[in-house]
């Protein structure tokens, strides 16, 4: 197996800008024909590419680019095999992707070479250059496996890139397919069944399916890794033709055996020999073993009392199935089967939940109100959602000016919770993409959790994406680091008690007992409160900041003592949407982290 990258130093004149690429590029080793304590000294370059050239992932030579064509030609043999071969000119300028630029890897080693030494890529490769997808690596970067149909690779990438038509046919959601979704070019049109696709208005198709076609037309098929087996079988099983079997049995039903990605059984079954079979036929399959209280409550379309008399779970092979697909539905119902007598075993087979092109609902952080420190992620759901529901009093409209055309864009301000389920529900039910925009982390005071409770209920499917905190909005409003080596190691995030009642233990007066830095949320209005039950164990003179809409074309930050808080907030007509500061922490230079100390060493720098 190819491990490690070999940094091929030239001549004595490139061992610095080397040493520097060595430092910054982790699984690399310096080589060089030239004697140095810096490096391994070989024989030359030929003689340790002859004995190595099949030893690493990657070759980086750092010299001539002509030395290093020679010392690769006799060793060349196919792209597929082929280590990634870079070459670095003796200055840092240019960086050459020369060999296995995709595949081998050598086109993003390039570029991650160029950010080292802040030179230019070179990359010759027609889909970089055109920022087209790179179709042989899109298997490898999504953990789909590939076959070709009615064609060859290379023939496929050839028409791609020369803008041929190109159908892309989406059976499943994964993080590929919205990469795909999102970067799709212009000669490319996407298709969600492959019944609706006109082939003959097409030169290639592009499916990422765990289904089997028989396209007329050349095809590049990706099956994403979504389906799982689960087994169940008489003790001692002779297992001897049955993953064959199994096999035969998903073609027939037009599913691809290269999507299994699990095989699953109840604890009684785990050293069974018909396991350890299924797992050396389907060999990157995990294999998932769960216990009889895990599956007793799964339903299953083929309950068995006899079963459940022997096992405690009304189905091994259907429950075991749905329960690695995350209660995924079965695409294939329990199958018997009996090869030989005596050895009967049971089968089926699920999808996994997350892979189902349905409704999803994205609960996205908007960040503090400036639409740039939105996350990546968070900023590529509002791309991609068919309904953005946003809350229009906390989150500036500004931050929905992304949506793709013929989004639908709404304001939850007006709309009571069971309107805002209902109109999520109404574009969910339809399989499409919903975002519900929350101001700053939605985990803090996001009111998310009633909303969570109706999704629950439906089974929908919905994930949180977190976002930048007013908090973290103050601290670098205030140019302030929260936390004081050796004095303050604590930062509370709460609110004054106002028309939400707080917990008898959580008073600000016993919070304020620490002296922490403290971040007071939605209280401007019980500010008088506030400052009585913080000046109970805060001196008056602590620092004290009121930040007023943070991160917002208005923003307001008013900074004093504790004992002037009311007076700052009164004065200037603060709002709810003020976040209070209090602490030593405000504007504090003193005290020094450890963490950088040169007497201080840790795994990165020893």
């Amino acid at each position: 197996m190819k491990t490690g990258i070999a940094i091929l130093v030239v001549s004595e004149s490139s061992l610095q800008l080397s040493l520097t690429i060595a430092k910054h590029l982790p699984g690399s080793n310096l080589y060089s024909s030239f004697e140095s304590i810096f490096t391994d000294t070989i024989p030359s370059i030929a003689i340790f590419l002859k004995e190595h050239f099949n030893r690493f992932e990657a070759f980086v030579f750092v010299g001539s680019l002509g030395i290093c064509v020679r010392s690769l030609a006799p060793f060349i043999t196919d792209k597929h095999t082929d280590p990634a071969i870079v070459n670095i000119d003796s200055t840092g300028k240019y960086i050459v992707s020369v060999l296995s630029g995709h595949i081998g890897g050598a086109n993003s080693l390039t570029k991650q070479i160029a950010r080292i030494t802040g030179g230019q890529a070179v990359i010759t490769t027609q889909s970089d250059n055109t920022d087209l997808w790179a179709l042989d690596t899109l298997g490898k970067t999504y953990q789909w496996k590939e076959t070709v149909h009615n064609a060859t690779m290379n023939k496929l990438i050839a028409s791609f890139v020369n803008k041929n038509p190109v159908a892309l046919l989406l059976e499943v959601r994964d993080q590929g397919t919205s990469y795909l979704e999102r970067t799709k070019p212009d000669h490319v049109s996407i298709f969600y069944r492959y019944e609706e696709i006109p082939q003959q208005n097409f030169a290639i198709l592009i499916a990422v399916t765990p289904h089997l076609y028989n396209p007329a037309i050349p095809t590049l098929h990706f099956h994403p890794q979504v389906f799982h087996v689960g087994i169940g079988c008489r003790k001692n099983c002779f297992p001897q033709g049955i993953s064959q079997y199994i096999e035969s049995v998903i073609i027939q039903q037009q599913l691809s055996p290269l999507s299994i990605r699990s095989i699953s059984t109840i604890e009684l079954k785990k050293d069974e020999p018909l396991l350890q079979e299924l797992q050396a036929y389907f060999p990157d399959s995990e294999i998932h073993i769960y216990q009889a209280d895990e599956l007793k409550d799964i339903n299953i379309p083929n309950p068995s009392e006899k079963v459940f008399e022997v096992t405690g779970v009304y189905g091994i092979a259907e429950s075991s199935a749905r329960k690695s697909a995350g209660s995924g539905p079965l695409l294939i119902e329990k199958q018997k089967g009996m090869l030989k007598e005596g050895n009967d075993f049971t089968f089926a087979l699920a999808q996994d939940v997350t892979s189902l092109r349905k409704g999803h609902i994205e609960i996205v952080g908007a960040g503090p109100g400036d639409p740039e420190l939105i996350s990546v992620r968070g900023r590529r759901m509002l791309e991609e959602a068919d309904l953005i529901l946003y809350a229009g009093s906390l989150v500036p409209e500004e931050l929905t000016h992304c949506a793709k055309p013929g989004a639908i864009v709404r304001s939850s301000a007006a709309l009571n919770l069971e309107e805002q389920f209902e109109l999520m529900k109404q574009f969910y039910d339809k399989g499409l993409f919903v975002v519900r925009l929350h101001t700053g982390d939605p985990c803090i005071y996001g009111a998310i959790q009633e909303q969570m409770a109706f999704f629950d209920t439906y089974g929908m499917s919905y994930h949180i994406t977190p976002g930048i905190s007013s908090f973290q909005a103050a601290a670098a409003a205030l140019q302030s680091q929260f936390t004081i080596p050796e004095r303050v190691q604590t930062i509370i995030l709460t609110r004054g008690e106002g028309r939400t009642p707080m917990p008898e233990k959580e008073k600000l007066h016993l919070l304020a007992k620490s002296q922490s830095t403290m971040c007071i949320f939605l209280s401007a209005g019980v500010v008088e409160q506030v400052q009585e039950e913080l000046l109970q164990h805060y001196p008056p003179t602590t620092p004290v900041a009121a930040c007023y809409h943070l991160t917002w074309k208005d923003e307001r930050i008013y900074r004093s003592e504790l004992q002037n808080l009311v007076k700052i907030v009164k004065e200037n007509n603060l709002t709810l949407t003020t976040m209070i500061v209090v602490g030593e922490a405000i504007d504090n230079r003193e005290g020094l982290s450890k963490l950088y100390s040169s007497n201080f060493h840790h795994l990165f720098r020893k």
